[in-house]
């Protein structure tokens, strides 16, 4: 990797050494302190995080990964992730997030800043384990040249209130986005997260496709905004929105908002909320399974579109986790 010219290391090492000057053109530039006061707040007082440069031509075989874990109590995680992934060369990058549970508050409010060039590819791949004292407020966009691709896989679990919209800059012409997610709010959980995507060049396109869980009285929101704008001519996309609820305490909402400033474009939409058919549940019984581990198994068939996008030790840690939320488990 090293051979081939790919920096991977600390965001402290990279400022300080011989990658600061790449550092201060990228760094803070997408997601500004001007974005909304949590963005200031981590300009102001970030510490850790990954810094990723992939050169010209460069396709890695492996994924990097890095892990973030919050261990102190009643403390904040501002960790920023930078990665450039240059014309022409391909990533996929795994970022896992977790803390344990305290009694008090903690704060997370990190950042991911992404720039793709000219023909490049990056997939960003996220599973968050949050405990249930966590304000989960991160901030993620991304930038994607000429023929570039964006593919965005996202797994929230736990933390008491989320607040999550990956953003996406579709700059150049024939750029593409793909985002998939999945949110399981339990008990005491307000999860609102989304995706936001602004096509700006001509011929884009993008997919979204998002998932949610809510049981136990936890609400469940997808806000999700699209922007074509007036020069992104020939844009095609399609949004799709499911949401389940396994109980009458739950709360599911579907906020869609899209924004369409020129008429040559083919965009579709779908919104579905429901709950599991009884008539399944009762199939899965009569065949020997409890009830709970009947409603797990849909569970786990309705969250394997985003499941199987996952390499396959993360797919297994999510539908664990999954299993988890039925047997009260985590946080």
């Amino acid at each position: 990797m090293a051979a081939e010219g790919v920096v991977y290391t600390d965001m402290e090492s990279a400022i300080k050494g011989e990658y600061a000057d790449m550092v201060r053109k990228y760094f803070m530039k997408l997601v500004t302190p001007h974005d909304h006061k949590f963005a200031a707040l981590h300009g102001a007082v970030w510490s850790g995080g990954s810094f990723v440069y992939v050169p010209k031509g460069v396709h890695l075989s492996i994924p990097l990964q890095s892990y973030f874990r919050l261990n102190a109590k009643g403390a904040g995680q501002f960790e920023h992730t930078l990665i450039i992934v240059d014309e022409g060369a391909s990533l996929h990058f795994i970022e896992g997030c977790s803390a344990p549970k305290y009694n008090v508050a903690n704060l997370h409010a990190g950042c991911v800043e992404l720039y793709v060039k000219k023909g490049a590819k990056l997939r960003y791949s996220t599973i968050e384990n949050w405990s249930k004292n966590m304000y989960n407020l991160n901030t993620k966009k991304s930038l994607i040249d000429e023929d570039g691709h964006m593919i965005w896989v996202s797994g929230s679990f736990g933390s008491h209130t989320s607040c999550l919209y990956p953003d996406t800059v579709l700059r150049g012409d024939r750029a593409t986005c793909e985002f998939t997610g999945i949110t399981f709010a339990g008990k005491g959980q307000y999860l609102d997260t989304g995706s936001k995507v602004e096509a700006l060049g001509k011929d884009t396109s993008l997919t979204v496709n998002s998932k949610s869980i809510s049981k136990g009285g936890g609400t469940a929101i997808y806000r999700g905004v699209v922007y074509i704008g007036p020069k992104a001519t020939g844009t095609k996309g399609s949004i799709s929105c499911e949401s389940l609820m396994l109980d009458n305490e739950s709360r599911s909402d579907t906020i869609p908002d899209i924004i369409i400033e020129n008429d040559d474009i083919d965009l579709g939409h779908e919104a579905k909320i429901g709950r599991i058919p009884d008539e399944d549940i009762y199939y899965l019984m009569s065949r020997g399974l409890s009830e709970e581990d009947a409603k797990a198994m849909l569970v786990r068939g309705f969250a394997e579109p985003i499941s199987k996008e996952l390499p396959l030790e993360y797919a297994v840690e999510m539908n664990r986790l999954i299993d988890l939320e039925f047997e009260g488990a985590i946080g």
